[in-house]
């Protein structure tokens, strides 16, 4: 039954009173309650703005939601606002006045530009503003001196501003800029001194600069869906291979000696004569290691049919999905090597990493990997009452849905706590998904046990491990069917580019084989993707994974074969 207008009013206007009444320091406005009432004020309730001991508020999941007053300048003890998943078009230059402001997020919106103000932010930590319009940032990002970690993916940037790579910035660690229109990066990324992850994926970058590998605290870097001129370099960074990449511009790319290294006037006077003598084999050196290179960097995916296959599985979806979760996509994964060094432990940070990213913390989208194996299949994708729906969680007994997700929530606001509520986690985002769900969604094996509960957990029943040789993967989604398909595309990439990244022999880098007789057969590993069928309690089929449109992505060393 849905609430009267008269009661969605007198909900909205007890919260706030509530807040006011108890000065409380936490507020968060969300989803079909807030979303309700904005459309039917056009704005929101100007108490808000008069909640001065407020260091922490989230108005999110509001479409309605298309602008903020500048009386949002009068919270002046905010430390975390967040305005995610809404509408807005504009954020009003009073941010600027938020100086205690420590976590700024207004992704999944439609900006266009953000306001210069945002560089009076001195203590500003986090700055999200992901999956907006965005075509340039605001001049003065490098006064913001503590910010540690910026995420302006899926806009329309096409630059950094001049003073962005300053050494001001000596604590910005993380910078997420995939999926824009940037088309260089200044040599003076090297002021970064505590830059350990670069995600420029998806731009139009035709050149890495050398001092890229002066960054001495970098850890992770993707430069993959860049078409480079140096197609070496292309492949590298098409194999994530972060080491093997940096050493390369530390080179300076094919021997050119342009890093911190390189050797000095005199030293190359004296060593002319001896290189001119040396050049024909050195060409034919280099030839022979750029086509070595590609072998090691070859990724290859070879699709099985469900009409090749008489073991495929099959996921029946039943009715009741639709109104909590309705998309879903599976398949199977073959050929993977878990069984050596710390394989299992890269390849679940990789999920994690996912998870951080394309599936933006769980809202967007939920992966959960089993061992095929201790799959008992046909499988059901269904919803269930939290109260009735029992599962093995990860790492705990069995336990009702309900009582795990108040566990959950507890810990999640405990940690908020410890946190001093300047960051809101993923954990808490994901929790909030399922709220006023009458059924939960999950994913049940022949047997009628819960092998995943998405968004939150998997089950300890069919958890991987260092031995697990085949893999099924779910992509979940209360977004759409090909958010689901884009990130099992990702996933795939991940997979099939995991061995590259280290010899399953003795974990060197892939680029640096080592000396034994199998380096030669593990440089180049085949993945086995099989298809699945998701269909419903008729039969019908719904959609099949990977299909003829699946797995399409231009990445010059990926070979699907279908």
């Amino acid at each position: 039954m849905e609430a009267g207008d008269g009661d969605w009013s007198a909900l909205w206007a007890e919260k706030i009173e509530k807040a006011e009444k108890e000065k409380r320091r936490e507020l968060v406005l969300q989803g079909q309650l807030t979303d309700k009432k904005i459309q039917q004020t056009s704005s929101l309730n100007p108490k808000i703005y008069s909640l001065t001991l407020l260091n922490y508020l989230e108005i999110s999941q509001s479409p309605s939601l298309r602008e903020i007053d500048a009386g949002i300048g009068n919270l002046i003890h905010l430390q975390s606002l967040l305005l995610c998943r809404n509408k807005l078009s504009e954020i009003p230059r009073a941010v600027g006045s938020l100086k205690s402001l420590k976590v700024l997020d207004v992704s999944v919106n439609e900006l266009q530009a953000l306001p210069e103000e945002i560089s009076q932010l001195c203590d500003l930590n986090t700055l999200n503003v992901s999956c907006n319009q965005i075509k340039a940032l605001p001049t003065g990002l490098s006064k913001c001196v503590k910010l540690a970690i910026i995420n302006i993916s899926k806009n329309e940037i096409s630059a950094f501003p001049a003073d962005f790579f300053s050494d001001d910035l000596d604590l910005l660690s993380t910078i997420v800029a995939n999926e824009n229109a940037i088309a260089d990066i200044s040599g003076e990324i090297s002021n970064l001194s505590a830059l350990k992850n670069l995600d420029l994926s998806n731009n139009k970058l035709t050149e890495i600069p050398s001092e890229l590998a002066d960054c001495s605290k970098l850890k992770e870097i993707n430069f993959r869906g860049n078409k480079l001129k140096d197609k070496r370099l292309e492949k590298m960074v098409n194999g994530c291979q972060t080491k093997s990449v940096l050493d390369y511009l530390r080179a300076g790319g094919r021997g050119k000696g342009k890093g911190k290294g390189k050797q000095d006037s005199g030293e190359k006077d004296d060593s002319r004569e001896k290189e001119k003598k040396k050049r024909p084999d050195k060409r034919q050196k280099n030839r022979k290691e750029e086509e070595e290179e590609e072998d090691l960097n070859r990724m290859v995916v070879r699709v099985l049919h469900v009409s090749d296959s008489p073991t495929a599985v099959t996921v029946k979806v039943t009715a009741l999905v639709k109104e909590v979760r309705p998309y879903i996509v599976c398949c199977v994964v073959k050929g993977m090597n878990l069984k050596s060094g710390n394989a299992l432990k890269r390849f679940l940070t990789a999920q994690i990493k996912l998870h951080d990213e394309i599936c933006e913390k769980r809202t967007k989208a939920t992966i959960a990997t089993h061992d095929l194996q201790l799959v008992k299949g046909p499988l059901l994708y269904d919803a269930r009452s939290p109260k009735t729906l029992k599962i093995v969680p990860l790492g705990r007994k069995e336990i009702k849905a309900a009582d795990l997700v108040r566990q959950l929530q507890l810990e999640a606001e405990e940690q908020r706590k410890q946190r001093k509520r300047q960051n809101v986690s993923g954990l808490h985002k994901y929790l909030q998904l399922l709220d006023d769900k009458e059924n939960y969604p999950c994913v049940v094996d022949a047997e009628d046990h819960v092998i995943s509960f998405p968004p939150i957990t998997n089950s300890e029943k069919t958890k991987m491990r260092k031995s697990t040789s085949e893999l099924f993967v779910e992509v979940t989604s209360s977004t759409s069917l090909q958010v689901c398909k884009d990130v099992m595309d990702s996933l795939i990439l991940e997979e099939a580019s995991f061995d590259l990244e280290t010899d399953p022999a003795n974990g060197e880098t892939a680029s640096e084989p080592a000396a034994n007789e199998n380096a030669e057969k593990e440089a180049s590993p085949e993945l086995t993707v099989q298809q699945v069928r998701i269909v419903d309690t008729d039969g019908s089929l719904k959609v099949v994974y990977p299909s003829k449109t699946d797995l399409n992505m231009d990445i010059s060393n990926l070979t699907v074969v279908r």
